[in-house]
């Protein structure tokens, strides 16, 4: 749940980039923060095994200005992908005010594709939270590879966006995609705060 602090005028909110292990949800926040000014990034901490997957979560905050009166900070999590670390996804999710699912369009990455975002529904259950009412994007990343190596956005899309949310294809590591993705969720969370914001403003 988004913090809304009107003492101070500030709301924070939690985004979580959830997906396969290695689709490229640390290399979004990388290239995140990379771009953005230092007054306007916190310190990015990540916890990452000897092989450089990220073990609990990578934690951003990102000062987007002033919006509605309100100093509006995000806080971007990713999520290890690796099956066997369920119980840190679901803590990592716990309180997101939206998501990114990132894919990995590899042709061989389809079934982690399916099984992760079965995964998310899953544990976004386990929350009662309304799977239809979380702001959420797809993020189809790895669209640069070789033709046939991966799927066409198209397919991909029959395939996991079966609730028709906004979705990019994506080069993580390059940038294109990025800020689009980070962007439409931002909004999406920020549309369902206005009216708090608003109403007490």
């Amino acid at each position: 749940m988004s913090l809304v602090n009107y003492a101070t005028r500030e709301i924070t909110c939690k985004i979580v980039y959830y997906g396969p292990g290695r689709s490229g949800k640390t290399t979004n926040l990388h290239y995140i923060y990379g771009q953005v000014p230092a007054e306007r990034k916190g310190k990015m901490v990540s916890l990452a095994t000897q092989t450089d997957r990220t073990l609990f979560f990578d934690f951003l905050p990102i000062d987007l200005g002033i919006i509605s009166g309100f100093t509006t900070r995000f806080q971007l999590y990713t999520v290890p992908g690796q099956v066997y670390y369920q119980t840190t996804r679901r803590l990592v999710l716990q309180g997101a005010d939206g998501v990114v699912f990132v894919a990995d369009s590899q042709a061989r990455q389809l079934g982690e594709n399916v099984e992760s975002m079965q995964d998310l529904h899953a544990n976004l259950v386990n929350y009662d939270v309304d799977v239809r009412e979380m702001p959420m994007v797809i993020q189809y990343n790895k669209q640069d590879l070789p033709g046939d190596l991966i799927m066409t956005v198209p397919e991909l899309e029959d395939h996991l966006n079966f609730r028709n949310v906004p979705s990019f294809s994506a080069d993580a590591l390059h940038g294109p995609g990025v800020f689009e993705t980070l962007r439409a969720i931002s909004e999406q969370v920020l549309r369902k705060l206005s009216p708090t914001s608003g109403s007490n403003g």
